[in-house]
């Protein structure tokens, strides 16, 4: 690697691999990332960091008279550009033609996104200054859990990635990109009780240990009773991270083709898709937006190789605001522009958040708890898993709290179980929604931080055997 290539920025990579191509077309990418974490375990600040990277994808179309193909090569750090644009184009002269064929998308193409980002300027950072009314806090925290005899772990990280994205056809487009978690375990000295909180960001302005550490708090508390119930099916307040783990997996699987050939539970019995069926006993919409307040995100597509709900020839397509179920009606399913066209039917792009609300609900979570009888409490899931495509059965485990709350009051903890659910068929049942928050799930949260959701009553969510996780 020459001197010169190491100091390229970004944008200059893009512009490079684009002369250096001799393929049909071409698109090039580039994201430079900046993270900044700190972790702490037993009551005490173990390890901070930073560190930086970049990733470098170009894509090559070539025609060799059966038709397009598209080759993708990716490397880390700042490479030789030439070399990454041969490879990607011999890695296209290797493909078949590709069936998702399209023409790339141009400016002032009717896909083509509004707003491109301002290409000329210096990515967007991050530092471990981020932080700095975090680590006071937690100083705070780690001080009171430890009066209580209980321990606090966890994490917080905060991430910043500028894209820039060029094509042959003229598109120049760019977008920063701020990313931040952090969860909150609190145990016992025993480790016989273990309970949660998080929270995303984009910048920690917005972050409250305080208020972390006090639902953790309030959460030991509640499990220093503990009662044993068996498997079965009970009515299930599920919180806004539990809800966003099962809505991910629902929008994920939002694949048109896959639902107009069968494969999904989105199609229609006897063939079609759903879209325009009720999924949902509640009036409640599922939506994406780039500029949902808190949760922003891309509004064009960044595509390194394609699939049944992403394209390369897509790449820059704008995404705009979509409803995915509106006022409980299927609206729309993920459709890339070549699937599109076969079928006679919009395109749509997916986003990287996501809503779910109730237009009419009124009650907080603690309103919902305070209005319960007798029911389960959750607080998370994981080790997700896809049992079923066309029902979208999927089974896990309840995670760091699972609550009984009798007469409008938690009474104690109950011991984990394994579920079988569909998150589809929950939307069908819930009965009641909260008003929407932003939340972090908690089995996604590598993948997917941008969520907002209520918690659901559900009135026989099925517990299929108890668990002996803690």
């Amino acid at each position: 690697m020459s001197a010169q290539s190491k100091s390229q920025t970004g944008q200059q990579i893009v512009e490079a691999a684009l002369a250096a191509s001799t393929a049909d077309g071409a698109v090039a990418y580039v994201v430079d990332s900046s993270e900044a974490n700190l972790r702490w375990a037993s009551n005490s600040l173990t390890t901070n960091g930073a560190m930086r990277s970049r990733q470098v994808v170009v894509i090559s179309f070539v025609d060799g008279g059966a038709g397009m193909a598209a080759g993708t090569v990716a490397r880390t750090g700042t490479p030789d550009v030439a070399e990454l644009v041969a490879a990607s184009e011999q890695a296209a002269r290797d493909a078949g033609p590709a069936e998702d064929a399209v023409p790339l998308i141009g400016p002032g193409d009717p896909m083509a996104p509004v707003s491109t980002g301002d290409w000329d300027a210096d990515p967007a950072t991050t530092s471990i200054e981020v932080f700095r009314d975090v680590a006071p806090a937690l100083g705070q925290a780690f001080g009171e859990a430890g009066g209580r005899d209980e321990l606090l772990f966890g994490f917080a990280e905060h991430q910043m990635s500028t894209t820039w994205l060029g094509t042959s056809t003229g598109l120049r487009l760019r977008h920063d990109q701020p990313t931040g978690r952090v969860e909150l375990n609190g145990k016992s000295r025993d480790f016989g009780r273990s309970v949660w909180a998080g929270v995303g960001t984009r910048d920690f302005t917005d972050v409250s240990i305080e208020a972390l550490a006090a639902d953790v708090q309030r959460k030991m508390a509640w499990s220093q009773r503990r009662v044993d119930l068996p498997a079965g099916r009970y009515e299930t307040l599920l919180p806004p991270s539990a809800v966003s783990d099962l809505m991910i997996y629902a929008y994920w699987t939002m694949e048109a083709r896959d639902a107009d050939e069968g494969r999904n539970v989105y199609a229609r019995p006897g063939g079609g898709n759903r879209i325009g069926d009720r999924i949902c006993g509640l009036p409640l919409t599922l939506r994406s937006d780039p500029a949902e307040p808190g949760l922003e995100c891309a509004p064009f597509q960044v595509v390194g190789g394609s699939s049944g709900a992403a394209s390369v020839f897509d790449n820059g397509m704008a995404t705009p605001a979509t409803d995915w179920i509106s006022g409980g009606v299927l609206t729309n399913l993920v459709r890339p522009r070549a699937w599109a066209l076969q079928q006679t039917a919009p395109a749509v792009a997916a986003l990287d958040n996501i809503v779910l609300s109730d237009p009419g609900a009124t009650a907080t979570t603690d309103e919902m708890i305070a209005s319960t009888q007798r029911g389960l409490l959750l607080t998370t899931l994981w080790y997700i898993r896809e049992v079923d495509p066309q029902t979208l059965l999927l089974t896990g485990l309840t995670r760091d709290g699972v609550f009984l709350v009798e007469d409008g009051e938690v009474t104690g903890a109950v011991n984990n179980f394994r579920f079988n659910e569909s998150p589809v068929s929950l939307l069908g049942r819930a009965t009641q929604a909260s008003v929407t928050e932003r939340t972090l799930p908690r089995e996604w949260n590598d993948w997917f931080t941008r969520a907002a959701m209520p918690m659901l009553r559900v009135p026989d969510f099925n517990m299929s055997s108890v668990s002996p996780a803690s």
